[in-house]
């Protein structure tokens, strides 16, 4: 028995996920991770919030809105009365980055990867969300009292601008949507240069790094054991698409033809065709 694949656009994702205009007040969660880091849940994509003697640094700012904004500002008081000092964003999708312009406004600086802005720019959307101000090629170190949090750029996965922060005196890492939960599945947006193919190598980046704690996109933090079998199961999947390409399966039944039943979850390919041509490429 095979499972069909979802053919699912990222516009029409973000769509499901935004919220209803008579939904009410946003409902979040703060829980804390370690010491001194919390993840705020809820509204979007999760939070993380790192606590230093200097003020907070952020990553990631929920869906856009101005309910969002206040409700997720309000969760960050409750966890330090110190102002956020800076705004990490981990990809240029609206869950993630919905509120770039709110801290803008506020002062705040947004850094991300220099694909951010350039995913942002070649965007049909409307209402995207504000560039950051601050972007880097591989690697980024933001220090504030005392703290060293690094941002990453490993490659491709869920988009050609992915950024993995570390928090290296506490051994975790918020993967964003390099890793996600069992549902939806992982996604590839084409279309913002993410790639199936690139994925497995981008992971290996990640794992390098001396971590115990992961925190994805959404969903509870995991272990590394479990960021390891994420990976595992991305390449099985990638695998297979080879193999099926070797056999000849056309490129119109391709997402139908590859198993994916024993993965756990469901890849997302809203494109087939840069998903065909990449792998029959590598084949």
């Amino acid at each position: 028995m095979r499972t069909v694949l979802t053919l699912l656009s990222f516009a029409a994702l973000a769509a499901a996920q935004a919220p209803q205009g008579a939904a009410g007040p946003p409902n979040l969660k703060t829980e804390q991770v370690k010491p001194g880091l919390y993840m705020i849940s809820g509204a979007g994509a999760n939070t993380e919030v790192r606590v230093t003697n200097a003020g907070l640094i952020v990553v990631d700012g929920k869906l856009p809105g101005e309910q969002n904004y206040l409700a997720l500002m309000e969760q960050i008081k409750q966890i330090s009365p110190q102002p956020v000092k800076f705004l990490i964003v981990t990809h240029h999708h609206p869950d993630h980055a919905g509120n770039d312009d709110r801290f803008l406004a506020a002062g705040v600086p947004v850094i991300a990867h220099e694909n951010f802005n350039k995913n942002l720019a070649a965007s049909t959307a409307q209402n995207k969300p504000a560039p950051a101000s601050i972007t880097y090629d591989r690697e980024y170190k933001v220090e504030l009292g005392g703290v060293t949090v690094e941002v990453h750029h490993f490659g491709r996965a869920h988009t050609s601008g992915d950024s993995v922060v570390y928090f290296p005196d506490l051994k975790v890492v918020v993967t964003s949507d390099e890793v996600t939960p069992p549902m939806p599945g992982p996604l590839a947006d084409y279309a913002g240069g993410g790639s199936f193919l690139d994925w497995p190598r981008t992971m290996d980046g990640m794992l390098a790094l001396d971590f115990d704690t992961a925190i994805p996109g959404n969903g509870p933090p995991i272990s590394k054991a479990d960021v390891t079998a994420f990976r595992e199961k991305v390449a099985t999947f990638v695998g297979r698409a080879k193999v099926a390409i070797g056999m000849g399966i056309p490129k119109d039944q391709l997402i139908s033809h590859i198993r994916t039943n024993d993965l756990g979850w469901t890849p997302r390919v809203p494109n087939v065709d840069p998903f065909y041509a990449e792998m029959s490429a590598a084949k």
